[in-house]
């Protein structure tokens, strides 16, 4: 809802093959590997179970690069592993490097990036010892903010191609299976559909209904990558009109920039038997995706919002998706109420006193930070992170009543923030139309408290 990390194709390749130097990154230039060798189980294994963490609607999960341990994004909708947000990381390993030219979602130029091959990715059991990568060097491409957790990068098509790929968002696990062991299993409530692999990447197809039209038909690419629900592109020649009832949103930064467009709600998408009625939409501007010279028949993108909805596999090789509805399928679609977009700002200072009221030190187990300092025994500094308003939608509740983009949160209808992950703010902040929100800020080393109340995005 709030960041939505959509990847698209990668487009405008050109090698330059450049001697390079990273300041956070060793590489080291290996003798080129020419055999190809993709992902794989040991001998005779059936699976590998992997938990993953569903923030925003994102799969993270743990990947081992060349030594490194790493979180990356599960995205269906990319085509090879992009690797950014290195900050963290003292040096990391990548092999055969020369530059290349990536472009993907948003209107800005094409940047620079890393083309390195002959990498050693591990995911538990699953072993390749030759994988391709993009290494993105630009610092402004750093989602770990919005997301509250480090993310590192986007590993997608190459796993879904090895592997039968069995997602559980009910229970936040992943199995790799491998494809000449696996059998399906019939029993239960559950539906395969024909999965379309394009240029490697996934679609499904589907109808929409737009206001009191005819069911529209439509082709969606497959994409875990976005924590949106659906993506439409705004095709009137086939029915895809915007409805009335919409605003302009923020919604989400790709590798080319900031991602702005139309938010809105369709009457219903049907996807096989399973129908979602009055379902959250976004028309994307055109210059958005601009770098999609051609469309095809695609018209829209399926994301986390809907697919969380429902346990799937995967099954690339024989073209076919496995839905079966799960305990989110009914929870309502989530909007940003309060018009206001958050993201971890660095680490702050908090004075916390650990002494009653007759100053009688108390116990002082309950500790914020991974770092305390003591005062004369009765105040600890704790070092926490920082949340700021990073974006606030004009005409929205917090804008009409004075918050401002840079502004510290302190507290959410009483609750110190810093007691919380950032996903658990954003839902305090969001959790139901008509609800008073009561926000506590800093601005220029002054405590503010705004107060507003959750209102009908499309009233």
């Amino acid at each position: 809802m709030f960041c939505i990390l959509h990847r698209d194709n990668l487009l405008e390749v050109s090698k330059l093959k450049k001697n390079l130097q990273f300041f956070a990154i060793l590489f080291v230039v290996l003798p080129f590997l020419v055999s190809a060798q993709g992902f794989k189980l040991p001998k005779n294994e059936k699976y590998q179970k992997l938990r993953f963490e569903l923030i925003n609607n994102l799969i993270i999960i743990p990947v081992e690069i060349n030594g490194a341990e790493l979180s990356f994004v599960l995205d269906s909708g990319v085509s090879k592993p992009i690797l950014f947000n290195l900050s963290d990381q003292d040096s990391i390993q990548i092999n055969n490097v020369s530059e290349v030219t990536i472009k993907g979602l948003g209107g800005g130029e094409p940047m620079k990036a890393l083309s390195s091959v002959g990498n050693k990715f591990k995911l538990g059991k699953v072993r390749n010892y030759n994988q391709d990568l993009y290494v993105v060097l630009d610092k402004e491409i750093n989602f770990s903010t919005s997301l509250g957790m480090p993310v590192h990068g986007i590993l997608g098509y190459d796993l879904f191609r090895d592997f039968v790929v069995e997602i559980n968002y009910g229970s936040q696990h992943i199995k790799l299976h491998n494809p000449n062991l696996y059998k399906y299993d019939t029993r239960g409530k559950s539906q395969t559909l024909p999965l379309h692999v394009e240029r490697r990447k996934a679609y499904v197809e589907g109808t929409v209904l737009i206001k009191d039209a005819e069911d529209v038909p439509v082709k969606l690419l497959v994409d875990t990558g976005s924590s949106d629900a659906l993506w439409l592109f705004h095709q009137p020649e086939q029915g895809l009109e915007i409805p009335e009832k919409n605003y302009e949103d923020y919604l989400g930064r790709g590798l080319s920039g900031d991602i702005f467009g139309k938010r809105t709600k369709v009457s219903g998408i049907k996807i096989g038997d399973f129908e979602l009625k009055n379902a959250k939409a976004a028309f994307p501007y055109r210059e958005s995706y601009s770098y999609l010279k051609n469309l095809g028949d695609r018209n829209g993108s399926v994301g986390g919002e809907i697919l969380k909805r429902f346990n799937l596999i995967f099954d690339y090789a024989n073209g076919q998706v496995t839905l079966k509805k799960n305990g989110n399928y009914r929870a309502p679609f989530q909007y940003n109420l309060a018009g206001i977009a958050l993201q971890h700002n660095g680490l702050r200072y908090i004075a916390e006193s650990i002494a009653d009221f007759r100053g009688v030190v108390t116990n002082d187990e309950d500790t914020f930070g991974n770092v305390q300092i003591l005062l004369e025994n009765k105040t600890r500094l704790s070092l926490v992170p920082e949340i700021i308003v990073s974006g606030i939608r004009a005409g929205s509740p917090a804008a009409e009543a004075g918050l401002q983009e840079g502004d510290v949160i302190l507290a959410v209808n009483g609750k110190k923030i810093h007691n919380y992950k950032l996903q658990e703010v954003l839902k305090m902040l969001n959790e139901k139309e008509g609800k008073r929100v009561r926000v506590l800020i800093e601005r220029y080393n002054k405590d503010l408290l705004f107060s507003f109340v959750l209102k009908n995005v499309f009233d």
